[in-house]
């Protein structure tokens, strides 16, 4: 047990990124026929019991990881064994370890519903839903921007698959848009990345953020612009406005259960937003262009969120500008800058992910009982279920508009408590006073058109109308139901347990402004003190490769500061840079720092 105990702590970072990659992997080896043969398959019964223990022991380990994080140590993970920046880290902090509880808590509930009958309607639901797990799951541990890319692209490419799960024309059609969208977000980001490692040299977080304020004349511009291009990406994913008005349409047209995990797609935008431009581009020139942009962006896009949410004429699209809104309300509060304001953004952000992961299930229950009207806000027919239906809109609707004693009013409580020493004091209480009002009639006006004004069933049996309607089912769809009822009672136990919560929140909050421990605990540092690292990016510093031939290295003393022992002592490091190791560490006393490297020689 001990043993175990200390495997797991030695590698808990990159467990929550295996196992939805090894159980894709297994479902995909398991093969997948035509959807229409789904149902008959027998391997089926395996696909759904797999994927719902992996997502099951994902939730286990993620509340594990928060244990590990909440004693305020950051664990940090090595692949191949060199340290940050030279190799790739992960990075397990209070953070990341809130985000993986978030979503897989999240994800749980939507494949144990999927599972009874929305995953026979296409082909590899259950494998592309966990390759969109790995890549959530990597995009908030990773420690390197890079990385951060290589994860958003595997998410993304998950995406599109789900997108066009259960097939029809609209959603071929909005799918070609998005992939279209987010194509370019890409190119974006590969650009942002260059400029950014063309100027600083580095590409990991904690080295980029120790470097950037160093920077002078144009290589700092440079770095800052590329910064804020990646600002621009991260907008885009999270739907800010201008950049969000594919979002509406998008998640409208897609299966219910895909809409519903898609509202935590969103929520890695906000991720990174904070986690990059917010701690990593913490320089004056960078907070300064951010923090006042951000502010009018979350100002606008969550008073569009709600007018468009007014004007809405599907209960799906209603839901998704619903969803803009509460993008602008975490928008708003990380713009404050300040450790309440990002603490509260933290806890809204939980409401609204599983609150809109709840409407969007309720969208599923809707289309099933209307018959012929869908979605669509028009007078229909009473639905069979109107009581129970009737309920739980109401009580999604308390949630969502922000009413006490919910989690949405709490949220919004603590973020107007932190607007104390912003400057744009007055603007951020009259829009969230304003857009809650307008949410309310917005939700209103939604809960009259479906159940306040429907009008009665057809009684005469003579009637087309009175076939169609008793050929509506009787029930919600098997699950549906019950996946909401389960996603309210964790909102209900998120407001019992609010204070914890917040407490966690504001260490979070606190531990991410604090970039020196970021860097004590991932970068290595030389006998000095000093962070081990090339700066500024020097192009006549030519390393040794494998085919590159030997090449004299005046910092090879530096390497076994840099790598484990087993890796220094393994076939890849030359017999002649281990005679370059040993001659440079009998010469040198200390270990030099960063001002005393020297560049290579060029051959």
């Amino acid at each position: 047990m001990f043993d175990f105990h200390n495997f797991w702590l030695a590698h808990a970072p990159i467990l929550s990124i295996l196992i939805p990659t090894f159980t894709s992997f297994i479902l995909l080896l398991l093969g997948n026929p035509g959807s229409g043969s789904l149902k008959q398959d027998w391997r089926q019964p395996w696909r759904r019991g797999i994927s719902l223990t992996a997502a099951v022991l994902g939730l286990i380990t993620a509340i594990s990881y928060v244990l590990i994080a909440n004693t305020g140590q950051i664990t940090v993970y090595q692949l191949g064994e060199w340290s940050a920046p030279f190799g790739i880290v992960l990075v397990l902090d209070r953070l990341s370890a809130f985000m993986l509880v978030l979503t897989y808590a999240l994800a749980v509930p939507v494949i144990w519903y999927a599972s009874d009958n929305w995953d026979t309607r296409g082909r590899y639901f259950h494998t592309m839903f966990h390759f969109l797990l790995m890549g959530l799951t990597g995009a908030f541990l990773t420690g390197d921007l890079f990385n951060l890319f290589v994860f958003f692209e595997i998410l993304l490419m998950a995406s599109y698959v789900l997108l066009l799960h259960g097939q029809g024309r609209p959603r071929f059609q909005l799918g070609v848009h998005y992939v279209t969208i987010n194509l370019l977000a890409s190119a974006l980001f590969l650009l942002g990345l260059g400029m950014i490692y063309g100027s600083v040299g580095s590409l990991n977080m904690a080295d980029v953020g120790r470097l950037v304020p160093t920077l002078d004349g144009d290589q700092h511009k440079l770095a800052i612009a590329g910064g804020l291009l990646l600002f621009v990406v991260f907008g885009i994913k999270a739907a800010m406005l201008p950049v969000g008005f594919w979002l509406p349409k998008t998640y409208a047209v897609a299966s219910t259960p895909v809409a519903a995990i898609f509202t935590i797609m969103t929520k890695v935008g906000i991720y990174a937003i904070l986690r990059v431009n917010g701690t990593v581009f913490d320089d004056t020139m960078a907070q300064n262009i951010f923090k006042n942009c951000l502010m009018i962006i979350g100002l606008i896009t969550s008073f569009y969120g709600v007018i468009g949410a007014l004007g809405a004429d599907r209960l799906r699209r209603f839901v998704g500008f619903m969803v803009l809104s509460s993008i602008g309300t975490l928008l708003i509060a990380i713009a404050m800058f300040n450790t309440e304001a990002w603490a509260a953004a933290l806890y809204y952000l939980v409401h609204s992910t599983l609150i809109a992961a709840a409407f969007y299930l309720f969208c599923g229950w809707m289309t099933s009982q209307r018959g012929s009207f869908k979605d669509h806000l028009k007078v229909a027919p009473r639905i069979k279920q109107e009581k129970a239906a009737a309920f739980t809109y109401f009580t999604i609707a308390l949630m969502l508009a922000g009413l006490p004693p919910f989690s949405g009013f709490l949220g919004k409580v603590f973020i107007l408590q932190a607007t104390a020493e912003s400057a744009y004091q007055a603007w951020v209480i009259a829009v969230i006073l304003i857009v809650s009002l307008l949410s309310i009639i917005a939700l209103t006006r939604v809960g009259f058109i479906l159940f306040w004004r429907a009008s009665p069933p057809e009684e005469n049996p003579n009637e087309q109308a009175y076939t169609e309607y008793q050929a509506l089912p009787e029930h919600a769809p098997k699950r549906n139901d019950q996946a909401i009822y389960i996603l309210l009672a964790g909102l209900m136990a998120y407001v019992v347990f609010a204070a914890p919560i917040q407490t966690y929140a504001i260490s979070t909050a606190q531990q991410i402004q604090n970039h020196a421990l970021y860097q004590h605990a991932i970068l290595k540092t030389d006998a000095q003190g000093k962070a081990i690292s090339v700066q500024p990016y020097d192009p006549t510093y030519l390393p040794e490769t494998k085919y590159g031939g030997e090449v004299e290295d005046h910092n090879a003393l530096l390497i076994p500061d840099v790598i484990s022992q087993a890796t220094l002592q393994g076939e890849h490091i030359s017999e002649y840079k281990q005679r370059q190791i040993a001659e440079q560490t009998l010469d040198a006393p200390t270990i030099p720092n960063e001002t005393q490297l020297k560049p290579m020689e060029e051959h």
